[in-house]
């Protein structure tokens, strides 16, 4: 693993398998994005409120909470292909749905929370399994190469899907950007059938109740000195920095006086930022340095809101929303390649379910108390309070870097603590 990063992402590319996959994964990533801001756009023009911007964030992610552990579950003792491939149908279904109330005119911000709810559920439990493909399409020492690479076709949809979205929006109406989606999970349906005899179908837990298989996984991570400390700052950063990116609509608009047109760039600006972040791991990721990278990024994720807040200038904004997509990859690749690489094989879908609940609860409850915030404070001011919670979690930990990389069996650098 020492030399990670001496082929880079190229050899990664070499399996069949993990190609075909990807392929079909980037097209659905890039609908997934289009329908992201499509959803928050609908919600601002419906309401004009930061608070719905927040329940409509709320709505999708909080049902994280009870179906994520249980899509773990799932993920530890079921074929995780299969799990994969209903959960793309009920999206599309979704999608579709949506697209056809919007074209309709039959749209209301009820509707739209009620089918966010369902798009949330199905995720959740979708989610544990397609983190936990990663070893299955990999070998070993190139899982922190695919996850970085992975990262890196998420956030180039980040760019992609919001431009494809602001067009749609602009020039033809907003329910053909729900429809483009839909048509995208059919594209990644196809390339799964095409790899479904090169993955392993064998669940790595068999029989026993759900409920005491998820609370075991809870206890592991309790227990787990690195794993434990590393899960308690992915939350940290979900719920106080990363809720940024639901409340942008608020800020193309209320901040920096801009339309759909400017969401789109503030949204592909954040894209951008992941994507340079992305490359730049996919080459030169060594487990080594892992630890460090995880921690130091959640102070840098806050200082970019910091700025983000601090500026009427909307260009300053998106070095801003760039700055923290970057930190923000960073983070998220850090540590869920140490949960891969650290995490025993019959609890990894149950770990990687957490390690998705932060991405995704945790924003959901963040965007909900900060848009909430914003009807009396604005704004800024709850992003702000985020970011410096996140900084103070960080100084706590600064000292305890090493004890957890050593937990975690990839070691510590030398680099000074403070």
């Amino acid at each position: 693993m020492a030399k990670l990063a001496s082929l880079g992402a190229i050899k990664v590319f070499n399996n069949r398998a993990y190609r075909i996959y990807t392929q079909g994964n980037f097209i659905s990533l890039i609908g997934t994005w289009v329908q992201r801001v499509a959803t928050g756009w609908l919600a601002w023009h419906l309401t004009e409120s930061g608070a719905w911007l927040g329940i409509i964030a709320a709505g999708e992610l909080l049902p994280s909470i009870v179906a994520g552990p249980l899509g773990g579950a799932m993920a530890d003792r079921m074929d995780r292909f299969r799990l994969i491939k209903v959960a793309q149908i009920l999206q599309a279904l979704q999608a579709f749905a949506l697209g056809a109330l919007a074209l309709a005119g039959l749209a209301d911000i009820w509707l739209l929370f009620g089918l966010s709810v369902m798009l949330g559920i199905v995720t959740a439990v979708n989610q544990p399994a397609r983190l936990s493909m990663v070893r299955n399409l990999v070998r070993t020492e190139d899982v922190a190469i695919a996850i970085a690479i992975n990262s890196v076709l998420w956030n180039a949809a980040r760019f992609v899907g919001p431009m494809v979205a602001g067009l749609l929006i602009v020039y033809m109406d907003i329910g053909w950007a729900f429809i483009v989606n839909g048509l995208t999970f059919v594209v990644f349906l196809v390339s799964l059938e095409r790899v479904r005899d090169d993955i392993p179908r064998a669940p790595a837990v068999v029989g026993g109740r759900v409920l005491p298989q998820i609370l075991e996984g809870f206890a592991y991570v309790r227990r787990h000195q690195g794993l434990g400390p590393l899960i308690a700052l992915l939350w940290l950063g979900s719920i106080f920095v990363r809720p940024f990116a639901e409340l942008l609509p608020g800020f193309a608009d209320a901040v920096f006086g801009r339309g759909a047109d400017g969401l789109a760039m503030l949204t592909s600006a954040t894209g951008v930022g992941a994507v340079i972040a992305g490359i730049w791991l996919s080459q030169a990721a060594r487990p080594d340095k892992l630890t460090d990278l995880a921690l130091h990024s959640l102070v840098a994720m806050a200082l970019a809101m910091f700025l983000l807040c601090a500026t009427d200038w909307f260009w300053l904004g998106m070095v801003a929303t760039a700055a923290a997509g970057c930190f923000m990859l960073v983070n998220g690749v850090a540590a869920q390649s140490l949960i891969q690489y650290s995490c025993a094989p019959e609890m990894l879908g149950r770990v990687l379910s957490l390690y998705g609940l932060s991405a995704r609860a945790g924003p959901a409850i963040g965007a909900l108390m900060m848009g909430t915030a914003s009807e009396w404070f604005g704004l800024r001011l709850p992003v702000i309070v985020g970011g410096g919670v996140c900084v103070l979690g960080y100084l706590w930990t600064l000292n305890r870097r090493r004890k957890i990389a050593e937990a975690l069996g990839v070691g510590a650098s030398s680099a000074p603590t403070t």
